[in-house]
């Protein structure tokens, strides 16, 4: 363990949001979750999380963008809480610096600040990669170390999706299975990395809710064939899968998604809004996750902001429809393809 008193200058966390290319849903486990099959992928939109040592003795979030909900329940605090106690008393700078440190030699309080530009409850995964940024970033500022296996229990603990989120010096594509927790990573796709127009209506889904109406049967598919498409594009990119090609099966990525009937049957202005971007944009229409969050896949960022562009168009116009809620979030991101690489340093102010 290094001194983390040492260090002038605040750790800083990329947390990117994630688009779930493919969704099955494939049985209920005893403990009551769902055993799933998604590839999931980064993009390059991200929030930003700063932590810093503090003299106080708890823990302080000051969140700036979206609406993050109450400070207490969020998910950051939570999880520079849960590492500290996974450190345990054995930290070795408890009790260095006077006036730091948290009661019974545990690891400091931290300062977070937190820039929300991931929309929240939208299917993006945006609170999951704010707690496994803090996982990491605490770690840094404490000097401290977790094993992997440590770290990948932690993170089950906190949530299905933050499993995925935790930099392992691997790719930005995975294979997620369980209920989260078992992460395969895969090779991106050859070539330029794609485009993807991300379009958020105003509207909240919980995923809890979502998988309530699942559970149901509200709208539920016949089910095996979002698994079989599921399968075929994890064993695609295994074998090298052309971006040319990727895109080309677009169509099919957008309806495997086992949740994109109880979601609508939630939220039925899905249905329109859905409708309405095919109409506009005249290319398949998914949903990432649990939504609201609709994916639009492109060759390039480039042809994603043109597809932007008419989409605020067509809100300002009242192109989409007023029932949802005013006009939608939209951002043109890329797929990461490079290895991930959350960590930065800026010099303290």
């Amino acid at each position: 363990m290094t001194d983390p008193f040492g260090r002038i200058a605040p750790i800083i966390r990329l947390a990117p949001a994630k688009l779930n290319l493919t969704l099955a849903v494939t049985s209920r486990r005893a403990d009551g979750y769902h055993e799933l099959h998604s590839v999931i992928v980064e993009v390059d939109l991200a929030d930003r999380l700063s932590l810093a040592l503090s003299a106080g003795t708890h823990d302080t979030l000051h969140v700036t963008g979206f609406d993050a909900g109450p400070t207490p329940d969020n998910l950051v605090l939570r999880a520079i809480a849960e590492t500290r106690l996974a450190v345990g008393r054995g930290w070795a700078g408890a009790g260095t610096q006077a006036g730091s440190g948290i009661a019974g030699g545990l690891a400091p309080a931290l300062a977070a600040r937190l820039e929300k530009r991931i929309p929240v409850a939208a299917g993006l995964g945006g609170g999951s990669s704010d707690a496994a940024a803090a996982i990491d970033g605490a770690l840094e500022a404490w000097g401290a170390q977790l094993g992997p296996e440590e770290r990948l229990r932690l993170a089950a603990r906190l949530g299905s999706d933050v499993p995925f989120f935790l930099p392992d010096g691997g790719t930005g594509v995975a294979l997620v299975e369980g209920r989260g927790e078992r992460v395969t990573r895969l090779p991106p796709v050859n070539g330029a990395p794609p485009g993807v127009l991300l379009v958020t209506p105003d509207l909240r889904l919980t995923t809890k809710d979502v998988f309530d109406a699942y559970a149901a049967g509200l709208h539920r598919g016949p089910g095996g064939s979002t698994r079989l498409a599921s399968e075929h594009l994890a064993g695609e990119l295994r074998g090298g899968l052309a971006s040319r090609d990727f895109l080309l099966r677009a169509g099919v990525l957008a309806s495997a998604n086992d949740l994109i009937g109880p979601a609508t049957a939630i939220l039925p202005q899905l249905v329109p809004f859905r409708r309405a971007l095919a109409r506009l944009l005249g290319r398949p229409i998914g949903l990432s996750g649990s939504g609201p969050t609709c994916w639009v896949l492109y060759p390039s960022r480039a042809d994603a902001a043109a597809a932007a562009e008419t989409i605020r168009t067509a809100g300002a116009d009242g192109g989409l429809g007023s029932e949802f809620g005013g006009h939608p979030f939209t951002a043109a991101v890329a797929i990461r393809s490079a290895p991930v690489k959350l960590t930065m340093e800026e010099p303290s102010a």
